[in-house]
């Protein structure tokens, strides 16, 4: 059963579960191999209790989690993907687009919006990695740029929530200009001198993690987050040695001083706050 599944089960049936459903209410941490009650890891933000190993949410959550109740707004939710390039590999990149809708609900893979934090009110931007892996297409980097516009419109600061595999190959040349067309916006934000803060989770990969991501006055990730450009394999064969321990997680890439903060889920909301209002000061 699809894990994300899991945590969205209606928690107000009264029904005792079946045999067949029994084995859905328990989740096992990946890290620490732990066994626990789904609802044990939700009320922690779906951090294990046993060993804090931060388990993959979606954009709900992450909302539930950051903003404030009843202030987040959305825009440009009707921004849909084309397929200039009749892309086809397995599959048409048209079918790809209509089975993400159908699995999300949504129609690409960024949310984006306003909303208060802490009554500090914040444009937001969150990738769903549910949607074609979070990839970075022509739709997501004109919703990245609308929100930057809308910061600077409103003198507000701006915050990317990032959880990708990268740029979107099937839109090719059209989806790498997007790292240059979002680095261009920001470069515009900084010089109204609006914060940017960039959260990077697990995976925030390729494209993503080249351009954007890695440009925020602050950039945050969370505990044990996947982040890199190339994946490990590729790195090992072009190299030729072996990789340090922790290479490409958050606390190693704090260690060697290319983020700035590893922020517990927990304490994300915060933290985010308090940087908000220090950074306008």
């Amino acid at each position: 059963m699809n894990l994300l599944n899991l945590f969205t089960r209606n928690s107000t049936t009264k029904q005792q579960a079946t045999k067949s459903e029994a084995p859905a209410h328990w989740i096992k941490c990946k890290s620490c191999q732990s066994l626990m009650y789904y609802k044990e890891v939700e009320n922690q933000n779906y951090v294990c209790p046993k060993c804090g190993y931060h388990l993959r949410i979606g954009v709900k959550e992450r909302l539930l989690l950051l903003t404030d109740k009843g202030t987040f707004v959305e825009f440009d939710s009707n921004l849909k993907p084309i397929d200039p390039l009749k892309f086809v590999d397995k599959i048409s990149y048209a079918k790809r687009i209509e089975d993400g809708i159908v699995k999300t609900g949504r129609n690409s893979s960024v949310v984006s919006g306003e909303c208060q934090i802490n009554g500090v009110n914040a444009q937001l931007v969150i990738f769903d990695f549910a949607f074609m892996g979070g990839s970075l297409g022509s739709v997501e980097g004109e919703k990245i740029v609308r929100a930057v516009n809308r910061a600077i419109e409103k003198r507000e600061g701006l915050i990317i929530l990032s959880a990708s595999g990268g740029a979107r190959m099937q839109e090719s040349t059209y989806s790498l200009m997007q790292m240059s067309k979002t680095s261009a916006a920001l470069a515009k934000l900084a010089k109204h001198k609006l914060p940017y803060i960039s959260i990077l989770t697990d995976p925030t990969m390729g494209g993503v993690s080249a351009s954007f991501a890695t440009l925020g006055d602050i950039i945050i990730a969370e505990p044990g987050a996947l982040i890199g450009f190339a994946g490990q394999r590729v790195i090992k064969q072009t190299i030729g040695s072996d990789l340090p321990d922790g290479f490409q997680r958050a606390e190693f890439l704090l260690e060697k001083g290319s983020i700035d903060m590893v922020v517990n889920r927990n304490e994300l909301k915060n933290t985010l706050s308090d940087l908000l209002t220090l950074l306008k000061a």
